[in-house]
Order: structure tokens, then C-alpha cells, then sequence
């Protein structure tokens, strides 16, 4: 792919202006580096980025050990399910991007069903450490999500971000502010709740 061993430096990217960040396809040589990311609470509440991927029931049930073994095996199974961002080696954030057809729970939400019959690639879950939010490392990834999902054959890519009328915790906003999206050329194609836009970025 053309991103592996992408660097950016860019001069509007906060507080690590001009500092250097890699990013990688999360492959079975790097599941490491998730782990040690993601924490014993699998990112957030034992969910191990399986959220979208099977039916709520099925998640209810595996949540925390067993989310964290099919994903692994989703993994290395490949192809590579999202993107690592590392910073001075170390992984500081994670990104899902994927065909949107291997999300079926997105078909079941009545909020983020689909706009059309499109096909589309999806950015369905940002995770940032925690020493490294703030530093605009969310919309960085954003970036190189696109270019990937692009790279690899995509001519749309889409994202449901949260817009909230104040700001959030950390945990509600984990597929990211409307803001991440809007800085790198997304636009809003439809809105069926108040605070969750569909984005869109087009080739």
C-alpha cells in the first residue's frame, strides 16, 4: 500500500507541529503494538474494535476476552482492518477503515443505515492514547485513512461522526468529531439524528 512508511509533517497539526508520525497497517507482526494501545479494557469496555462487526446480542456476549481473540483472528486472517499511528515509535492511535460491507451493524442502525446504493469504504472507529489526545493525532489519522482506503481501490469513503452541542468525553465520540472530517475535505451527505452526521470524502 502506499501509505507504509507515510510520514506527515504538518505545520496545523497542533501541538506536534512538524513532529513526524508514521503510519501502518495493523498486520499480525504489529498486534503488539494494539495491544499494549488498546489496554486490558480493549480500547473501551472490552470491545476490541468488534462493535460494528457482528449483531448486538453476539457482541453482548463476547465482550472483553473473547472480542479480543476474533479479533485477532480477523487480523491475521487479514486483509489489515485499520491503521496504527505511531509517534517516536510507539503506537498512539488506532483507526477502523474498512468496506462498510464487512460492518454489518451499520445496516442496522436506523441512524447510520445507508444513503445509497454506493459502495463505499468506512471509518467506523478512531482511538487515541490517552498522553497523546489534543494533539490533533485523530484528524491525522483521518488523513491517512483516506489515502489508504483510496490506495487500496475506494473511490468514497465515509464516516458517522458525533457533532455535539458541547463537548464530550472521550468515550462517546470514538468515531470521531465532525470536525476531524471536515479539515480533510469530508462532507455532510446526511443527518437523520441531531447529532450524527454521515460524511463523505470522494475521489
Amino acid at each position: 500500500m502506499a501509505l507504509l512508511g507515510l510520514r506527515q509533517h504538518n505545520a496545523d497539526d497542533g501541538a506536534h507541529a512538524g513532529a513526524a508520525m508514521e503510519f501502518q497497517p495493523l498486520t499480525p507482526d504489529r498486534w503488539r503494538d494494539l495491544e499494549t494501545l488498546f489496554g486490558p479494557r480493549g480500547a473501551c469496555g472490552g470491545c476490541w474494535c468488534m462493535w460494528w462487526r457482528m449483531r448486538p446480542k453476539d457482541y453482548k456476549a463476547r465482550k472483553g476476552e473473547a472480542n479480543r481473540r476474533a479479533f485477532r483472528a480477523l487480523v491475521a486472517a487479514g486483509p489489515p482492518p485499520g491503521l496504527l499511528a505511531y509517534d517516536g515509535g510507539r503506537a498512539v492511535g488506532w483507526c477502523a477503515i474498512g468496506p462498510r460491507a464487512s460492518l454489518p451493524r451499520l445496516d442496522n442502525s436506523r441512524n447510520l443505515a445507508p444513503v445509497d446504493d454506493q459502495p463505499v469504504w468506512s471509518i467506523s472507529c478512531l482511538f487515541v492514547a490517552k498522553d497523546a489526545r489534543e494533539q490533533q493525532v485523530a484528524t491525522r489519522l483521518v488523513r491517512a485513512a483516506t489515502d489508504y482506503a483510496l490506495a487500496a481501490g475506494a473511490t468514497t469513503v465515509e464516516a458517522y461522526p458525533v457533532d455535539p452541542p458541547k463537548r464530550q468525553v472521550d468515550a462517546f465520540v470514538w468515531t470521531g468529531l465532525l470536525s476531524n472530517y471536515l479539515r480533510n475535505g469530508f462532507r455532510e451527505v446526511k443527518r437523520r439524528a441531531p447529532t450524527r452526521p454521515i460524511v463523505r470524502f470522494e475521489a
